[in-house]
């Protein structure tokens, strides 16, 4: 049995570790080390593993140092990177190939439940939301400057939100007042807006969410480690990605989707010309946390974990 951290609970931990571990000696990338779960499990359950662990917030490495010190011969490396430069922390690493690769894209309970973190609309807190406080630019900076229309589709392409608009209008010229500093004021701007109607979502769920992925610029970090996972795993290395939301899962399952393809002339050509060769595999079906993992973690609800496998590379390819 795993243990599982009282305040962080990894969402599809036993899920991921079957998914992920197929050498049990085998080097590892948690490029999202966050509250520490996943890596935790993998250190306790295979003793000759090794993992090297990446997050941008320093609240997290030093979480990460912290565990690491409880291990023997250097299994555990932190280190302060976004996971779209992993390539390049391998390489420091001076690792060219690890065995897996895990991505899990939910922010922790430690970044939810610190109000001074401004990730939450439920604590009063600066409105912040940088993953690394110091680097980039906050969300109040963000709201502070950006143009009406600027707000507007940040909010419409990584929320979703229907009322971006509205939103964006109502931002602009409340700032004219008043700057919009706390969490607590842009959750009651929006909640004005929006309406909380029937649903149990927080009506300024997918404003937070969009300004969030905006700021850490999420989804080109989530583009790049996907591309670097073919370069850095082994041959008959797993990718294990966990997304929340349909915007990261839709890019998740697309990049899996094309890098297995093996043709895409039209059926009629009788001889392949694409030269397309399939890097992944595609392996199983998506997977979700079963009701007893949503009742025990509510978080987990949205949850969705894809798994792809390195296809072996031609003979005498050593990139």
């Amino acid at each position: 049995m795993i243990a599982i951290d009282s305040v962080h609970r990894p969402v599809l931990l036993a899920e991921a570790l079957e998914n992920l571990v197929t050498d049990p000696t085998g080097i590892y990338a948690d490029c999202t080390f966050g509250g520490g779960g996943h890596t935790r499990a993998i250190l306790d359950r295979f003793p000759h593993a090794r993992i090297i662990a990446l997050d941008r917030d320093p609240e997290a490495i030093e979480r990460a140092n912290n565990l690491a010190s409880q291990y023997d011969d250097r299994r555990l490396r932190p280190v302060q990177s976004a996971f779209g430069d992993l390539k390049h922390v391998l390489a420091a690493c001076s690792v060219s190939r690890v065995a897996g690769i895990l991505v899990d894209l939910g922010f922790s309970s430690f970044q939810i439940d610190d109000p001074a973190r401004g990730f939450a609309f439920r604590h009063a807190g600066p409105l912040d939301m940088r993953f690394d406080p110091a680097s980039g630019i906050s969300a109040a900076d963000f709201l502070a400057t950006a143009g009406e229309e600027e707000i507007a589709d940040v909010l419409w392409q990584f929320g979703e939100e229907r009322r971006s608009r509205a939103i964006a209008r109502v931002i602009v010229t409340a700032r004219t007042t008043a700057p919009i500093t706390t969490t607590t004021e842009l959750a009651n701007l929006v909640g004005h807006i929006v309406g909380h109607g029937s649903g149990t979502a927080h009506p300024a769920t997918r404003t937070f969410q969009a300004l969030r992925i905006h700021i850490n610029g999420e989804l080109d970090q989530l583009r790049d480690v996907l591309s670097a996972a073919v370069d850095c795993l082994d041959d008959g290395g797993r990718l294990v990605v966990i997304a929340f939301h349909s915007l990261e899962d839709r890019i998740v399952k697309q990049f899996i989707a094309d890098r297995a393809r093996t043709c895409i002339c039209p059926p009629e050509q009788p001889i392949c010309t694409c030269d397309t060769v399939p890097t992944l595999r595609k392996v199983g079906k998506a997977v979700h946390p079963t009701a007893a993992e949503q009742a025990a973690n509510p978080r987990s609800r949205s949850a969705i974990m894809r798994m792809a496998e390195r296809l072996p590379r031609p003979d005498g390819d050593v990139a």
